[in-house]
């Protein structure tokens, strides 16, 4: 069993209490692989078990179904600031809140806790934003950092830049990638909880959830809608404008987005740290991220709640996750690496 460092705010930042080990290092230490870094512009093969003949229909159908959706938002009469408003609110909602904050901080991660209801929540949300299931993200993303920048690293633009940013998942693979023995090693802690594992026998939960909450909002929005201006073609225009802009469009800024931080983060940018892989500051995709674009810094400290290391590298995501804190939302919230050492010194010294 590994012992939980607590944390609390003293002076306007997070400290932690004395402790053997967070259980976010615990995961970040995960198999632990002496790599050295791949040299920048290396070419590598593409994982072992990937078929570059064939594609993964499910995805591919998915991918080019919502992007022609999305591009229904040109034509005029699919306008307006009722869809443009989803637009944006979907992204906070779907994009920071369930995927950067959820999926990647609270669950890859362990960098801070929630109660169950609201954590179980996130993750309902992260599915509804068109991406995989709680287990399976979180395992792929603890692989990726076990093995990046090398072959084993399902994303790594070291294959290509399209590699990383969506072809890993378009093509198919007859590895281990998808198999449940994968989740059950690296996201064991994930599985651990009833919920996640009952969504992971569903089958095509994400598939599942993401149609039901669009079916949602559709129902909703027209039925709204209808009561404002009766049934006309006014409401139905509405309508299918919050599913164009407020769904189709939102799933796939969201989708690129987060994949933007598998490929641009880990080709340009500048490092504050020399980490065993290729991870970079970019400060583009920290603007679009609220704060993942900050790469570098995370890779060096995946177990921190915070990417941020100069003044000036604003993170908008501890942010939220400090005011959870205050809305009793959020707790043990792991600090940077440099607040835990100066812990662990005072402790070793016996102040």
């Amino acid at each position: 069993m590994v012992a939980v460092r607590h944390s609390t705010v003293q002076a306007g930042r997070p400290v932690v209490s004395s402790s053997v080990a967070t259980v976010a290092e615990a995961i970040d230490d995960l198999d632990p692989v002496a790599e050295l870094a791949t040299p920048q512009g290396t070419r590598l093969a593409m994982p072992e078990g990937v078929d570059a003949t064939r594609v993964h229909p499910g995805y591919l159908v998915t991918f080019l179904l919502l992007h022609a959706l999305a591009a229904l938002a040109v034509l005029p009469w699919l306008f307006s600031w009722v869809g443009v408003a989803s637009l944006f609110a979907g992204i906070f909602l779907f994009g920071t809140l369930a995927i950067t904050i959820g999926y990647h901080r609270l669950l890859a991660h362990r960098s801070f806790r929630t109660p169950k209801w609201f954590e179980r929540t996130l993750a309902t949300l992260a599915m509804c934003a068109g991406q995989e299931t709680p287990a399976r993200w979180v395992a792929w993303h603890r692989v990726h950092h076990l093995h990046s920048d090398h072959r084993e690293d399902p994303h790594t633009p070291f294959v290509s830049f399209l590699w990383s940013h969506v072809n890993w998942l378009v093509y198919e693979n007859r590895g281990n990638l998808r198999t449940f023995a994968l989740f059950d090693r690296y996201a064991r802690d994930i599985l651990r909880d009833p919920y996640y594992l009952w969504i992971e026998r569903i089958p095509l939960a994400s598939c599942v959830a993401f149609v039901a909450h669009a079916v949602l909002i559709g129902l909703v929005g027209g039925a709204a809608f209808v009561a404002c201006y009766g049934p006309t073609t006014e409401a139905l225009r509405l309508t299918l404008s919050l599913m164009v802009w407020g769904v189709a469009l939102r799933t796939v800024c969201v989708w690129h987005i987060t994949w933007s931080v598998n490929s641009l983060t880990h080709l340009f940018g500048y490092r504050n740290f020399e980490t065993p892989d290729n991870s970079r500051n970019n400060w583009l995709v920290a603007l679009i991220t609220s704060g993942e674009g900050w790469h570098n810094n995370h890779h060096a400290d995946p177990a921190s709640a915070s990417a941020q290391v100069r003044w000036w590298e604003i993170d908008i995501n501890f942010a939220i996750i400090r005011l959870f804190e205050r809305l009793g939302l959020a707790s043990h919230i792991v600090p940077p690496r440099h607040l835990r050492e100066q812990l662990r010194t005072r402790t070793a010294e016996g102040r």
